[in-house]
Formats: C-alpha cells, sequence, structure tokens
C-alpha cells in the first residue's frame, strides 16, 4: 500500500515538473521547489497514513493470533476432555459388566441352595420346619422370579442360620407321638441338635429315640428310657443338678 502510494505522488511530481520545463528559470526554479516541498508533504502524509495503517493491520493480526490461541486451547481441552470422557466410559462399562457378572453367580447360587434347602426340609424336625416356614414361604416358587439375587440370598441365610442356631443347641419341645395302639400320645421331645431325639409322655412308660432319616425322622419305641430322658428334662429345667446322662443312639 505505502510502495503504490509512493509511486503515485512520484508520478504526479515528475508531471508537475515536466509542465513546468517552459517557464523562465527563476520561475521555473520556484515552480519546481514548490511542488517538491508538495511532493514531500504528500510522501510524509502516506507514510503517516501507512504508519497507522501499519498499527491497525498489526492490531488485527495480534487480535486474530489471540482468537487462533484461544481455539486451539479450546480444541486441546475439548480433545482431553473427550479421552476422559472415553476412559470413564469404558470403566463404567467394565464395572456394569462385573457387576453383572456377579449378579449371575448370585442368582446362580441362590438357585442351587433354594433346591437344596426344599429337598432338606422334610427331613428337619417338625419343630424346625415351623421355625423356618415364614422363611421358605418367601423362596420363589420359579427361577426366573423378579425378586432381586440380595433378596433370594437373605432368605437363604436366614433359613442356613436357623439350621445352624437349631443344630448347636438342645431344644425341648411339646409334640404328639403314636404308640403301638396307633394313639396319639402327648410326650416331650428332646432335641440333641439335628443328630438325635429322645421323647417320653407324663408317667415315663411312652418313651423312645428319634434319629434322620433318608425320608423324615424315624421314631423308635423303647419304654425302658422313659425315666432317663426324664431326668434330662429336669436338668434342661435346672429343676435338679446338671450331670452326664448316657442315652443310646445310633451312627448313620
Amino acid at each position: 500500500m505505502f510502495a503504490s502510494r509512493c509511486v503515485a505522488l512520484s508520478f504526479c511530481a515528475l508531471s508537475s515538473i515536466f509542465a513546468v520545463e517552459n517557464a523562465n528559470p527563476v520561475e521555473q526554479s520556484r515552480q519546481t521547489l514548490a511542488k517538491w516541498v508538495e511532493t514531500r508533504q504528500l510522501i510524509s502524509k502516506a507514510e503517516a497514513g501507512w504508519q497507522a495503517d501499519k498499527e491497525t493491520l498489526q492490531q488485527t493480526v495480534q487480535l486474530f493470533e489471540r482468537e487462533l490461541a484461544s481455539i486451539n486451547e479450546q480444541t486441546s481441552k475439548f480433545s482431553t476432555n473427550n479421552t476422559q470422557v472415553a476412559t470413564e466410559r469404558d470403566e463404567a462399562e467394565s464395572l456394569k459388566r462385573s457387576s453383572e457378572d456377579a449378579l449371575n453367580a448370585a442368582r446362580a447360587i441362590a438357585s442351587d441352595m433354594e433346591s437344596k434347602i426344599r429337598d432338606l426340609v422334610p427331613k428337619l424336625p417338625l419343630p424346625l420346619q415351623e421355625t423356618i416356614k415364614p422363611l421358605l414361604n418367601r423362596i420363589p416358587a420359579d427361577a426366573n422370579t423378579r425378586m432381586s439375587a440380595a433378596e433370594r440370598l437373605q432368605v437363604v441365610v436366614g433359613i442356613l442360620s436357623e439350621f445352624d442356631k437349631f443344630n448347636n443347641a438342645v431344644t425341648l419341645f411339646t409334640e404328639k407321638r403314636t404308640n403301638t395302639k396307633g394313639e396319639e400320645i402327648a410326650v416331650e421331645t428332646v432335641y440333641v441338635g439335628l443328630g438325635a431325639a429322645y421323647f417320653t409322655n407324663d408317667a415315663d412308660d411312652f418313651a423312645g429315640l428319634g434319629l434322620p432319616a433318608a425320608n423324615g425322622w424315624d421314631w423308635q419305641i423303647k419304654p425302658e428310657i422313659g425315666p432317663t430322658v426324664r431326668e434330662v428334662i429336669q436338668i434342661y429345667r435346672n429343676e435338679r443338678p446338671a450331670r452326664f446322662v448316657a442315652l443310646p443312639t445310633e451312627i448313620r
């Protein structure tokens, strides 16, 4: 821009000089000097204009450079954010897969334990069956139940806890047993965990032994152990001092 202006100004100055070639020397010198001064003024003005334009252009360039740097920074952040988002998404998907695997394993364990508990219930003592009945009613009939794996495992653990509690204690219950005449007699039964049980009536003349079997408990009538079973019941109730009492049993 500056060069174009200078060329134009020089052309105008030369044209003016040539225009006064035929004047007298003094007048010619005066006019030439005046044109020269005018030319220098125009050149100075053009230079000043160029300096102003130059500063404007420099400011514009600096503005564009700042905008470009800002855009580059935003692009870099966007790229970093995209990378972070992708990483977090991969981690979330990995966690989701792990959770689904854990849930499937929990469902399989719950289903297996529920099946085993159903098979075991008929072999349990009736008092224990009554104790766990509310929990048994919560076991889903269908493996495809909408009941959560956590709830199913909670029920299973509750039942197993009752098994363990019964098996590690000596408990006394009032029940009915059928005698040799087919009559139902009220008896008191002492369960020694899930391994054996002993019963006797109030007169201690109808007594016997109970043992777990494949299809439920096997009850054997043994009237001779009636007094001994009564002694066990009295010790259980703290009605007499504790001592070792021998009772018959079988290892199956």
